[in-house]
């Protein structure tokens, strides 16, 4: 009976060590990912949504927009897509208040195309994959935080489009916010996976 447990013992360190091993080698991806800027030329820059304030980009948006901005300005892609819905009530949704800006700033109507659906990262890229599909596109930038990038280029890669990530330059601010982010994104980008892999 002492050796069944020994076994028992050892099966569960084995386990929690590959769970561990998986962490701490998704959180490496996590990081590197982010910094790696793989732009390149595509039919379409993606912002990925985040909070807006009253129909104005909140900072994250702001950061987001920006580097889509200068992304479009190298020549990187024709038109920048932005994506994200609204909250219960609220008139503005995060793709319509950033494509809103990007006009503002001087892009053409037909150079920056809003998709207002999701709240959550899947959700938008499903949709957005959708759309492009529906206009022949098969290529993509996408544009998030440095922590945010493996898992939004994953899952709309999963979509069929060959994505690659920009990453906006500046992080959430802060080491504790970062590593809080990083931590997060792992632990959803494993989530995610495994998702894929269950029937």
């Amino acid at each position: 009976m002492r050796g069944f447990f020994r076994v028992v013992g050892w099966v569960l360190r084995l386990v929690a060590a590959a769970a561990v091993i998986a962490l701490v080698v998704t959180a490496v991806r996590v990081v590197l990912t982010g910094r790696d800027d793989e732009r390149r030329a595509s039919d379409v820059i993606v912002v990925l949504g985040a909070a807006q304030l009253d129909g104005t980009p909140g900072p994250v948006l702001q950061q987001r927009l920006e580097h889509a901005l200068e992304l479009h300005q190298e020549g990187v892609a024709p038109v920048v897509v932005t994506t994200g819905g609204a909250l219960a009530g609220d008139p503005f949704t995060e793709g319509g208040v950033g494509r809103q800006w990007l006009i503002d700033q001087g892009l053409a109507q037909d150079e920056a195309l809003a998709v207002e659906v999701g709240r959550d990262t899947v959700t938008s890229l499903e949709a957005t994959a959708e759309v492009m599909r529906d206009r022949g596109w098969d290529t993509a930038v996408v544009v998030t935080d440095r922590p945010h990038v493996l898992r939004s280029v994953t899952m709309l890669q999963d979509q069929g489009v060959d994505a690659v990530g920009s990453a906006a330059e500046r992080g959430p601010g802060g080491w504790w916010l970062t590593a809080r982010y990083v931590t997060r994104e792992t632990f959803a980008y494993l989530h995610y996976e495994s998702q894929q892999v269950l029937p």
